[in-house]
């Protein structure tokens, strides 16, 4: 644990989806001097998400759904093109992705690579998500997909070079999305030019 940081108070401001904490807390300063700051922290729990790649094809799977804070903050239709997530619902990440990918756009699949861990809005909530890689190709297992419950999902597939332009155009904004995307698209690129040399 952190010696600068004592937790003194946690207040519950709300649990009616997930929990948003008010935290006092005293932190010690650079010049040793210790100062009570007071937070509030989003508590949803951690996720993974996974982007599906076909490398004969160069295609990627997506999904479209819509996002309500992305209207309430400009979005007119509310729509967001995004990779396959989800919350790890106490499972471990890899077993959390391959349940969400079945649900989300009802492909099987055998295996997953971890490529990499981040807090995506590390200011306000607690979540760390798991990022993931998997190949597909038309011979992999498909169910329906499209979500469970209250979700409609529509799946995308498109060419790689199609979806690193939608960023460039503003059509994909959700970050998870961009890394994923990106950090394919750059492994390519050092593959071809480790062939090269």
């Amino acid at each position: 644990m952190n010696e600068r940081i004592c937790l003194r108070e946690q207040t519950v401001l709300s649990d009616d989806w997930y929990t948003l904490r008010k935290i006092t807390f005293d932190y010690q300063r650079k010049n040793g001097s210790w100062e009570t700051q007071a937070r509030e922290a989003y508590d949803r729990g951690n996720g993974a998400t996974i982007l599906l790649h076909n490398p004969q094809a160069d295609t990627v799977i997506l999904t479209r759904q819509f996002r309500l804070p992305t209207f309430l903050n400009g979005n007119a239709s509310g729509m967001l093109i995004e990779a396959c997530a989800g919350l790890l619902d106490d499972e471990q990440p890899e077993v959390a992705i391959v349940r969400e990918t079945e649900e989300e756009t009802g492909y099987r699949l055998l295996a997953v690579e971890k490529v990499m861990e981040a807090y995506m809005s590390p200011g306000s909530v607690t979540e760390r998500l798991f990022f993931y890689l998997a190949e597909y190709s038309a011979a992999t297992e498909r169910l329906a997909g499209g979500g469970i419950e209250e979700e409609e999902i529509e799946v995308l597939e498109l060419p790689l070079a199609q979806a690193v332009a939608m960023i460039a155009t503003g059509e994909i904004q959700d970050g998870k999305t961009i890394m994923l995307v990106q950090y394919l698209r750059l492994r390519q690129l050092t593959t071809q030019a480790n062939l090269l040399t």
